[in-house]
């Protein structure tokens, strides 16, 4: 079992960065693909990006494809998003989750998730 807690949001302005982190528990963490997932009010939730167990592979949405970057250190059973070039509409709540399926972007595939950290862009 792996138990998921994420950190690092909060309120930026348009432009600006925020890295957001995921601290899992469990000694199989690095057998886990992991991804980053975001809700906004009133939509369904979206992937954002993934990583591979190994590290050696990621992917990325569309919509955040250049600015955001997934990196993983297994030795610290962490996983991280580094967020550049924030927009208004990156505003959502992120979630991290482990998946035993790679390469998947649909929510359903992910067996463990975070309780969410809140990401805000200003304009």
């Amino acid at each position: 079992q792996v138990q998921l807690v994420e950190s690092g949001g909060g309120l930026v302005q348009a432009g600006g960065s925020l890295r957001l982190s995921c601290a899992a528990s469990g000694r199989t963490f690095s057998t886990y693909a992991m991804g980053w997932f975001r809700q906004a009010p009133g939509k369904e939730r979206e992937f954002v990006a993934a990583i591979a167990w190994s590290g050696r592979s990621t992917g990325y949405a569309d919509s955040v494809k250049g600015r955001f970057t997934i990196s993983r250190d297994n030795a610290k059973n962490r996983v991280n998003l580094q967020m550049n070039s924030l927009k208004p509409e990156d505003t959502a709540v992120y979630y991290c989750a482990a998946s035993l399926t790679w390469y998947t972007t649909t929510p359903n595939d992910y067996n463990y998730w975070g309780q969410g950290t809140q990401v805000t862009v200003s304009s």
